[in-house]
C-alpha cells in the first residue's frame, strides 16, 4: 500500500507538476492563499480572544477561489467549477453587505457588543 502512495505522487509530479509547472503553480498558489484565510481567522480570533471573521478573510476567500477555478478549467473538471464558481458568488455578497454595511455607517446592537 505505502508503495503505491509513492507511485501516485510519483506520477503526480511527472504528469501534472513537470509538464505543465505554470497550472500547478496556479493551484498551489490558489490553494495557499485559500487555506491561509483560516490561518489568518484564526489569529485574529485569538488576538480579539474570541471568534471572529475579518473582512480580508473574504478577500482571500474569493482570490483563492478566482485562481482555482481557473484550474478547474484548465483541467476541465465540472464538479470543481462549479463548486468555486458558486463560492465566488457567495464571497462577492458578503463583501457586498460588508460594503454597503459601512457606507451607513450604523452600529448595530450586536456590533456594540462585539468588542
Amino acid at each position: 500500500m505505502f508503495d503505491s502512495i509513492i507511485e501516485f505522487f510519483k506520477s503526480a509530479i511527472t504528469k501534472d507538476i513537470i509538464k505543465d509547472p505554470v497550472w500547478a503553480t496556479t493551484a498551489l498558489l490558489g490553494q495557499v492563499i485559500f487555506g491561509g484565510r483560516f490561518v489568518l481567522q484564526w489569529i485574529v480570533s485569538e488576538y480579539k480572544k474570541k471568534s471572529h471573521v475579518p473582512v480580508a478573510f473574504w478577500f482571500l476567500s474569493l482570490a483563492g477561489s478566482v485562481l482555482l477555478l481557473a484550474y478547474s478549467v484548465h483541467i476541465k473538471n465540472p464538479i470543481f467549477i462549479l463548486s468555486f464558481s458558486l463560492n465566488m458568488l457567495i464571497y462577492l455578497r458578503n463583501l457586498h453587505l460588508i460594503y454597503n454595511h459601512a457606507k451607513k455607517g450604523v452600529v448595530t446592537v450586536i456590533e456594540e457588543n462585539e468588542d
